[in-house]
């Protein structure tokens, strides 16, 4: 081994971690541009994200408004007057119970490069306000669809005994309308069952504090990876229900800015994995390299440049096929199909180049380790990096066991034969 080839091996490291760094681009710009066209397409064939927001109620009061005025007289000299006439206010009731039930049932959908948190929803609440004036009041209660892009099968929504309007538009809501009797309660009722993409949210007002008093929301999930989405609430209660969960969100009286959520579980998108693998392909080679070079000092096989420019391609194809079969197959059928692609390619040109046994030993189980097992580490999120850390220091403490009597001065030194 020479100087000389050390840098031509150099050169041909840097002009594979250029191709990688393409590759990783190109995945990046496939992988944004679907969800920008796809999540709108799931959202209108599926449904888009859920926010429920608790109904609004207001009462009517008849109320004297007067208002002053400027005229002219018939001299055209300005006179202002006072002008009284009747009006309408009206006034936000609080909810004085609550009682919700939602049911969840996970059902991932999958377009192109990226995995979609899609879910069915059962939803059915009931609410209670009361008539503080001691005369009969019109109530307006107004209920907002949690999206425009869903679907409504069985929507029920009452007011006392009265059914709401006719919906137009999903984005507008609808009302219902009820005269109450002096200082008596009116019952509302809501149900439905839709469907949704993200996270599930329930608002106890469109925005801004609120005070709910006598809440409960009970939510059961047919999924055991729960997760509650940034400024929601923790559940008052959990217990394990089959193969999910029985959530229970109580209070007596409270007051707050949060809301309550459901975080889907997420899978693994192929897209952005694969381009992570790829963007760190030129590590993997890297310590392959390393390893190679020395395993050839130590056995007397140093390979020529060109065998390292062959073997580097190898290790592309490997990103190369992965990119484009998540595409069309299950993620880990593809990652296995271009794992053993890969390997094969070293393994039988090596074998040819070097003989069998340093081919499967040496450079078929570095190939294994440092590419696919390197790889695979990104299956599992948060331990990516102690799995490649972990590596990487056995690597390191192998390296200097096997070289630690080898002398580089004179391995270095050495002169190529003709």
């Amino acid at each position: 081994m020479t100087i000389a080839r050390l840098l031509a091996i150099g050169f041909i490291y840097v002009c594979a971690a250029l191709a990688w760094g393409v590759l990783g681009g190109s995945l990046v710009a496939r992988t944004g541009e679907f969800d920008n066209r796809l999540s709108r397409d799931i959202a209108l064939l599926w449904g888009g994200k859920h926010v429920q927001v608790a109904p609004e109620v207001r009462v009517e009061r008849p109320t004297t408004v007067t208002e002053r005025i400027q005229e002219h007289d018939a001299q055209g000299r300005p006179i202002t007057r006072d002008v009284s006439r009747q009006s309408i206010e009206r006034t936000v009731l609080p909810l004085d119970a609550t009682r919700v039930t939602v049911a969840l049932d996970l059902d991932q959908r999958q377009k192109g490069l990226l995995w979609y948190d899609t879910y069915a929803v059962r939803f059915r609440g009931s609410w209670r306000v009361h008539n503080p004036d001691a005369v009969p009041r019109r109530v307006i209660v107004k209920f907002v669809f949690p999206s425009a892009d869903a679907i409504y099968d069985g929507f029920v929504f009452t007011a006392g005994n009265q059914r709401s309007a006719a919906v137009t538009d999903l984005s507008q809501g609808t009302d219902a309308v009820v005269d109450v009797p002096a200082a008596a309660d009116v019952p509302i009722e809501v149900a439905y069952t839709s469907r949704g993409l993200g996270d599930w949210t329930y608002a106890f007002a469109r925005e801004g504090v609120t005070r709910a008093q006598d809440f409960r929301l009970d939510m059961n999930t047919d999924f055991w990876a729960i997760d509650f989405p940034a400024g929601t609430m923790s559940p008052s209660e959990k217990r394990r229900d089959g193969e999910g969960w029985a959530l229970t969100w109580k209070f007596d009286s409270l007051v707050t800015g949060q809301r309550i959520g459901m975080d889907l579980p997420d899978r693994i998108n192929p897209g952005p994995l694969a381009a992570r693998i790829t963007w760190f392909a030129p590590v993997s080679l890297l310590f392959f390299l390393a390893v190679m070079v020395i395993l050839g000092v130590l056995r007397g096989h140093s390979l020529h440049p060109m065998n390292y420019a062959f073997v580097s391609a190898a290790f592309f194809a490997f990103h190369l096929l992965l990119a484009y079969l998540v595409d069309h197959l299950d993620l880990h059928l593809s990652f296995a199909i271009a794992a053993v692609t890969s390997v094969a390619l070293v393994v039988s040109y090596l074998r040819v180049v070097v003989g069998t046994q340093f081919a499967l030993r040496e450079a078929g189980l570095a190939q294994l380790v440092f590419l696919v097992f390197f790889s695979y580490a990104f299956f599992f999120e948060g331990y990516t990096g102690l799995t490649v850390t972990a590596g990487a220091i056995v690597t390191l403490f192998v390296l200097m066991q096997l070289t630690a009597k080898v002398d580089w001065g004179v391995v270095l030194a050495r002169r190529e034969t003709a």
